[in-house]
């Protein structure tokens, strides 16, 4: 699949562009919780079975215009985990509970963010929200990047999808993301600025639902 010209889409500030997009994160998220509840109430079981703690994990982003939310995701590490070393998470990082880590390899604990899409705070596609500290390393990036909503996929998504493994082994796990991986997905971030439209993000949202299942994006499809 061939990735559509950047001057065939409609532009990214168009009234039209984001009516339509909104309308169309709250039809496909309301209906993926409705059609996923059964398989939502699943994971909720097999989470408060294999580890204490609440079944929701809920940490505080940046969104569109510097506006602060709590972002949701099923809870993949042992209660208090925060407490017990870095906010970012190696692929062996023994604070991940054994059904925490099947749903990371499948995107599953990413799931309950369909609730803050349907809040508005996210949508479907769309630069990854960061977290208040990392967000201020690089401001007038994210100035720039914050004029959307952020979103469940996008770019860097596809490229970072096993960032855990990136991460594991060697000191200072922090350090390395500020150095190397979050720069990137600032990259990443802008290029989707300047790709957007209602196109581009349906082939996004496709690539996303392939990869999870084991395809890989097209070869240099906007992840290298």
């Amino acid at each position: 699949m061939t990735a559509p010209q950047a001057d065939a889409l409609p532009a990214r500030a168009d009234v039209p562009y984001d009516v339509i997009k909104r309308a169309l994160d709250l039809l496909l998220s309301l209906a993926g919780l409705v059609v996923l509840a059964p398989s939502l109430a699943a994971i909720a079981i097999l989470i408060k079975l294999d580890s204490r703690g609440p079944v929701l994990f809920r940490q505080e982003r940046v969104g569109r215009r510097f506006r602060r939310f709590r972002i949701y995701k099923f809870r993949t590490m042992v209660a208090g985990a925060d407490r017990l070393g870095a906010a970012l998470t190696g692929e062996r990082d023994p604070r991940v509970t054994r059904v925490g880590r099947r749903l990371r390899h499948f995107k599953l604990d990413e799931l309950p963010q369909l609730f803050n899409v349907v809040a508005g705070d996210m949508s479907l596609v769309g630069p990854r929200p960061e977290v208040p500290r990392y967000v201020e390393h690089f401001r007038g990036d994210y100035e720039e990047i914050l004029t959307v909503r952020p979103g469940m996929t996008d770019l860097a998504s596809l490229k970072y999808r096993n960032e855990s493994a990136t991460l594991a082994g060697g000191p200072d796990v922090e350090a390395r993301y500020l150095a190397t991986i979050l720069p990137d997905k600032i990259r990443l971030g802008k290029e989707y600025l300047r790709r957007s439209g209602l196109g581009f993000d349906l082939q996004l949202v496709l690539f996303t639902m392939l990869a999870l299942v084991g395809f890989d994006p097209p070869e240099k499809w906007g992840t290298s």
